[in-house]
C-alpha cells in the first residue's frame, strides 16, 4: 500500500461489519446534529464518503418527498443500498475531484477527512458546496487524543490490546491519517468562514458494537500488521480471543463533531 491508500478499503467483507458497528455507535450522534441544525422536508443533502447505507436512508426519509440526498464515496458498494428516489449515488474522490454542480443545505462527512491526504482541499470543496445559510457537519476521529483500547490497563488483555492498537496507529498514520484531525475541526471550520461553529467529543466504552468492530478491524488488516512486524500471529489470535470472550472494557477514538454555517449572502444596501 501507498501514502493515501485507504487503509480499510470498503472492498473486503469487513468492511460491512465495521459499517454496521460504526452505525451502532455513533448514528445517533450524527442524527442529532442533524436534527440541531434543523434539517426538514424538502433540503438537498450531499453526504460525502458515504460509506454504509444508515445515514443516507435517514436524511432520504427526513427531506422526502420533495428533497434528495446525493451519496458520494471512492466505491460505493455498500452505499449503493440506500437508492431510491430521494437518493442519488455517484463515485467521487472529495480530495481530488471538483465538487458537484449543485449546491447543498446540508454537507456531512463523517469519518472521511482524517483519510483523506488531500484533506484541506476537500474541506473547501465541501464548503464551496453549501447554498448560503447551508451547514456543514464534519465528524472525525482523534485517535491520538485517547490512543487506548482499554483504558484500563488491568492485566496482560488490555495491555495486548493497547499494543495492537499502537500498531494499527502506526498503520493509519503511514496512509498519511492525521491522527489529531478531530481535534482541529472547529479551528478549520472557523477558517473556512463557516459562522455559529461549535462541537462535540464521544467515545463509547465497553458497547457490544465496540467489540464487533474491533474483530471486523483485525481481521481487516491483521495480516498488513504481522507483515509490517506490528504483530505476530499469535498476538493477534489472542486479542481476537480476549475480545470474543468479553474480557476487555474497549474505547474507540474520540469521534468529535463540528459545524457551522455559510453566511448569508448581503444584499447591498438600497440607494435612494
Amino acid at each position: 500500500m501507498t501514502r493515501g491508500e485507504y487503509l480499510l478499503s470498503n472492498r473486503k467483507f469487513e468492511a460491512k461489519v465495521r459499517l454496521d458497528a460504526l452505525s451502532a455507535l455513533f448514528d445517533s450522534g450524527t442524527f442529532r446534529c442533524f436534527e440541531a441544525a434543523g434539517i426538514r422536508t424538502g433540503w438537498a443533502c450531499w453526504e460525502v464518503g458515504a460509506g454504509g447505507p444508515s445515514v443516507v436512508r435517514w436524511l432520504a426519509e427526513r427531506v422526502a418527498p420533495t428533497g434528495r440526498v446525493l451519496a458520494t464515496d471512492i466505491d460505493v458498494s455498500w452505499a449503493s443500498e440506500a437508492r431510491g428516489d430521494a437518493v442519488e449515488v455517484r463515485v467521487h474522490d472529495v480530495g481530488r475531484d471538483d465538487a458537484p454542480s449543485e449546491e447543498f443545505e446540508l454537507v456531512h462527512a463523517r469519518l472521511v477527512l482524517v483519510h483523506v491526504v488531500e484533506r484541506a482541499r476537500a474541506l473547501r470543496t465541501m464548503v464551496s458546496a453549501l447554498r448560503p445559510g447551508g451547514v456543514l457537519v464534519v465528524e472525525d476521529a482523534d485517535a491520538a487524543l485517547l490512543p487506548a483500547a482499554c483504558i484500563e490497563p488491568a492485566g496482560a488483555e488490555q495491555e495486548l490490546a493497547n499494543e495492537l492498537r499502537n500498531g494499527v496507529r502506526a498503520l493509519m498514520a503511514e496512509r498519511g491519517v492525521d491522527l489529531s484531525y478531530g481535534r482541529k475541526l472547529p479551528r478549520l471550520l472557523r477558517e473556512a468562514g463557516l459562522t455559529g461553529v461549535a462541537a462535540s467529543a464521544f467515545f463509547p466504552i465497553g458497547h457490544l458494537a465496540c467489540g464487533i468492530l474491533e474483530q471486523a478491524t483485525f481481521g481487516h488488516v491483521g495480516a498488513e500488521l504481522v507483515a509490517a512486524g506490528l504483530a505476530t500471529q499469535d498476538e493477534l489470535d489472542r486479542h481476537v480471543a480476549n475480545v470474543a470472550a468479553g474480557r476487555l472494557d474497549l474505547i474507540t477514538a474520540p469521534m468529535i463533531s463540528a459545524w457551522g454555517r455559510k453566511p448569508l449572502t448581503v444584499e447591498p444596501s438600497a440607494t435612494t
